[in-house]
C-alpha cells in the first residue's frame, strides 16, 4: 500500500499548536513509510475565512520543516487542492446520495431549528434534527425544488444498532446511532460542510490514513456510513488526544499562547518547537527527548501514542529550546538574532562581536529575544548607572 496522509486546515487564522501536532504527525507518519503528505485547505465555510491564513499555514509548516508532496502552489495529480475549487464534485456526490436513498432534502426554516432545538435543551436533551423531512412525498419535494425553496441536504442515519469501528489509537470504538444526528451535507449556500467535504477529498485523493483530532471521533459514525454509502473503501483512522493546559482544561488563548506564529514570534526555535509537539502525546517508549526531524521519522509510530489528554506544560517547551540553543552554531543564532537587532537599530556590529556576545550569554537564556534584554549593553551605551 502507497501510504498518504494529509493535513487538512481550515484557514481562520493562524496556525495552532494542535494543528502543527497533526500536520507532524501526519508528515511523520507518511515518511516513515516512503509515502505522500498532502496539504489541503478546507475553506468551505467562507464566513470564517482570513485573508491571509493560507499564506500563513503555507509559511508556517516550511519554517517548522513539515514539508508537503501536494497542495497549493505545489500541484499535484490529485488537485485542485482548495475545497472551494472542488464544488462541483461534492454537488455531485450529494446528489447521488439522494438518488440511492441514502440523504434527503431539508426545507425547515432556521427559525424552526432554533426551536426544536430551544425545546430540546429545556428538557435537557442533547439538541439534534428531529427528521422533519425525512420521509417527504417525492412530489412535495419537487415542487419545493421547482420553486427555488432553500433548503439543505442532510444524510440519513440508522434508527437503531450501532457503529463498530477500529480506531489505530483507541482501538474497537462502537457508538450508538441514537447518538448521531441527520448531519447536513449541503449548506444552504451551497456549500459542502466538513463531513461530505473532508470524505470525498479523502477518497479521490486516495488517502490511506485519516489522522485527526479526537474531537472528531463522535463524527465518525457519519463517516462510516457515508463510505458504505458510496461503496467506498474507508481509511485507517487515529484520532489524536487532547492537547490540555497544566489544569487539565482544553488548551485555548484564555490561559496562554496557542498559535505557532506566536511562539515563532518569541523568538523559539522551530527544531526545539517540533521536537516538543511530537512529544505531546507520542513518546519513543524509552528516556530519549532530544530528537531531530529526520529522527522523529525513523522512530515515529501511530501505535505510540497514547489515549489521554497531553499537557502543554510551557517550562518544558522552554526547556527544550535551551537544549536547542546550546547545541545551537553561531550561524543558527545568528539567523535568527539578526532580524530583531535590526529591528532594534541594534545592527551595527560584526558577525565577530556578535559571536562573542552569544558565546557570553548562549548558556543564559532560554530564546532569543533575551540576547537582547540580558545583552542590552553589549549593543548600546548605557544612560544611568542606577
Amino acid at each position: 500500500m502507497n501510504v498518504r496522509t494529509r493535513f487538512a486546515p481550515s484557514p481562520t487564522g493562524y496556525l495552532h499548536v494542535g494543528g502543527l501536532r497533526t500536520a507532524l504527525y501526519s508528515f511523520l507518519y507518511a515518511k516513515k513509510h516512503g509515502g505522500s503528505f498532502l496539504l489541503r485547505i478546507e475553506d468551505t465555510d467562507q464566513a470564517r475565512t482570513v485573508p491571509g491564513a493560507v499564506d500563513n499555514i503555507i509559511s508556517t509548516l516550511a519554517w517548522a520543516g513539515i514539508t508537503f508532496d501536494e497542495g497549493p502552489g505545489k500541484g499535484g495529480n490529485y488537485g485542485p487542492y482548495i475545497q472551494s475549487e472542488r464544488l462541483e464534485l461534492y454537488h455531485k456526490q450529494a446528489k447521488e446520495l439522494v438518488e440511492k436513498g441514502h440523504a434527503y432534502y431539508c426545507f425547515c426554516s432556521s427559525e424552526r431549528l432554533d426551536k426544536i432545538r430551544a425545546i430540546q435543551m429545556a428538557q435537557k436533551r442533547p439538541p439534534c434534527y428531529d427528521r422533519h423531512c425525512r420521509d417527504l412525498a417525492p412530489e412535495f419535494v419537487a415542487e419545493k425544488l421547482r420553486n427555488n425553496e432553500p433548503h439543505v441536504i442532510r444524510m440519513k442515519v440508522p434508527l437503531e444498532g450501532e457503529c463498530v469501528f477500529s480506531d489505530i489509537i483507541r482501538g474497537t470504538v462502537a457508538i450508538n446511532y441514537n447518538n448521531v444526528d441527520d448531519q447536513v451535507l449541503i449548506k444552504s449556500d451551497g456549500f459542502p460542510t466538513y463531513h461530505l467535504a473532508y470524505l470525498v477529498d479523502d477518497h479521490f485523493m486516495e488517502i490511506t490514513h485519516t489522522i485527526r483530532g479526537e474531537e472528531w471521533l463522535p463524527s465518525t459514525p457519519k463517516h462510516i456510513l457515508l463510505y458504505q454509502y458510496f461503496g467506498w473503501q474507508a481509511p485507517a483512522f487515529a484520532h489524536l488526544p487532547l492537547l490540555l493546559n497544566p489544569d487539565k482544561s482544553k488548551l485555548s488563548k484564555r490561559q496562554g499562547d496557542v498559535a505557532v506564529e506566536d511562539y515563532r514570534a518569541k523568538g523559539y526555535l522551530a527544531e526545539a518547537l517540533v521536537n516538543f509537539v511530537a512529544f505531546l502525546g507520542w513518546n519513543p517508549g524509552d528516556t530519549r527527548e532530544i530528537f531531530s526531524l529526520d529522527e522523529l521519522i525513523k522512530e515515529f509510530s501511530l501505535e505510540r501514542i497514547g489515549k489521554s489528554g497531553a499537557i502543554f506544560n510551557l517550562e518544558k517547551l522552554q526547556w527544550y529550546n535551551q537544549q536547542y540553543l546550546h547545541h545551537a552554531s553561531h550561524e543558527r543564532i545568528l539567523k535568527e538574532l539578526k532580524p530583531m537587532l535590526k529591528e532594534k537599530g541594534w545592527d551595527n556590529h560584526s558577525d565577530v562581536y556578535l559571536g562573542s556576545v552569544i558565546d557570553l550569554l548562549k548558556e543564559r537564556v532560554t530564546v532569543i529575544p533575551e540576547f537582547l534584554i540580558n545583552g542590552q549593553f553589549f549593543f548600546v551605551a548605557p544612560t544611568s548607572y542606577d
